[in-house]
């Protein structure tokens, strides 16, 4: 099908900082979309209707596919295929239906202020999202370029920062980026005083650790102490193995199925950034756990499931991988899961006890897979010597569904 549809990267500095390509397409076009703050920026000489965003705005997707073959533009902030429009429309058109006419991002704009090398960056946005995904991102030095929810985000990413022991940080705060009433904001994290910014602006951090600070790695195996917990916890050194068995690859979904504190799916969803995981599990103590030790390691976007396998699995995503840390044992679980598993998927079973470890064993002599028994022993105390403490062995059995 022909291009009907221009996507139209525009900054602050309005229609001065469009070139020909893009004025092209905008004196072309029969209709253009965009927010009130774009449209405002069109002359009044412009011939085109005018569309502002409907609300809501999930509303607009079917607003502009509704009107495919006409002259349709649109007006959107920066780079429209960084977190914008673009990128959300490109995946409902193909690419030759629409034309995509990029200005430079407020993350390229930010990024060149700070005089920091672009791909050295990691960028974070909380526009509609938690403000947990930010405590991912933590560690001495790192330079994070928030995309911001509103005028207030800069208070909240402070304290967040303070409170996790990058008090020392430095945060810029830039409003209205590129534009007339472009402002910079400089500030330390733990002395942040600044009050409420314009609607419009973004957050530059330079990462400090402080002496009580709490930054983790991406790699599995994160401390015991790093998870609020009753005890039921994947023990660090078998969860390490266990994800290896997991093997997360980006995109993928992981049920974590009686998933006790969450340890797993917490560092499955840590491994990169696109993984997904539901935990199910049916203790609400346990929950609460859960919820609390997603947003403290930066995944607090977990889906949690509140029920008990089988039933709870009923409707869910299809995963690539399964983990069951508790309830293998339960009539049905491992079934369900199984059946309910993509083909080429994982499954992944810890057992402890010995029922546990006979039901995985008759599993493996089923569909094959393989089994695996860890034991754990760490030096203690006694007396004035120290003794291998030796923790329960745990039997891990791992099987691939077939294509």
């Amino acid at each position: 099908m022909a291009t009907w549809l221009t996507v139209i990267g525009i900054g602050e500095d309005g229609l001065d900082g469009l070139g020909a390509a893009a004025r092209a397409a905008l004196s072309d076009a029969a209709i253009v979309f965009g927010g009130n703050r774009h449209l405002g920026m069109l002359p009044d000489s412009f011939k085109a209707e005018r569309r502002p965003w409907p609300s809501p705005f999930s509303d607009a997707f079917d607003a502009v596919l509704a009107l495919r073959g006409q002259k349709v533009a649109i007006l959107a902030s920066g780079d429209p295929m960084f977190y914008g429009m673009g990128a959300s429309l490109s995946r409902q058109l193909s690419a030759d239906e629409m034309r995509v006419i990029s200005a430079p991002s407020s993350v390229s704009l930010a990024a060149a202020r700070m005089g920091w090398a672009l791909q050295d960056v990691c960028v974070v946005t909380i526009h509609g999202r938690p403000i947990h995904h930010v405590n991912r991102a933590l560690h001495d030095g790192a330079r994070l370029i928030v995309l911001s929810e509103d005028g207030f985000s800069a208070q909240a990413v402070a304290a967040l920062l303070t409170a996790r022991g990058f008090g020392p940080s430095r945060i810029t705060v830039f409003e209205h980026l590129g534009g007339p009433k472009e402002k910079r904001i400089d500030g330390i994290a733990e002395s942040w005083r600044a009050g409420e910014n314009a609607a419009l602006n973004l957050l530059a951090i330079d990462c400090r650790a402080g002496p009580q600070a709490q930054a983790f790695p991406a790699l599995a195996g994160l401390p015991d102490e790093a998870f609020q917990n009753d005890g039921q916890l994947t023990k660090r050194d078998v969860r390490a193995v266990t994800l290896a068995r997991l093997a997360p690859l980006p995109g993928e979904l992981l049920w974590d199925v009686g998933a006790g504190c969450g340890s797993i799916s917490i560092e499955w969803m840590r491994s990169h950034p696109s993984c997904r995981a539901i935990a199910i599990e049916e203790n609400d103590g346990r929950q609460q756990f859960i919820r609390a030790n997603a947003d403290h390691l930066g995944v607090p976007n977990l889906d949690l499931v509140a029920g008990a396998a089988p039933a709870a699995l009923a409707g869910l995503a299809q995963p690539d991988a399964i983990f069951i840390g508790g309830g293998v044992t339960e009539p049905g679980v491992i079934e369900a899961c199984w059946a309910a598993l993509k083909p080429g998927g994982r499954l992944v079973a810890n057992a402890v006890t010995v029922q546990s470890e006979v039901l995985l064993i008759s599993w493996q002599e089923k569909i094959g897979g393989e089994l695996t028994r860890i034991a754990v022993s760490q030096a203690k105390p006694l007396g004035g010597f120290d003794a291998w403490r030796a923790a329960l062995p745990v039997t891990i059995f791992c099987a691939f569904k077939p294509n």
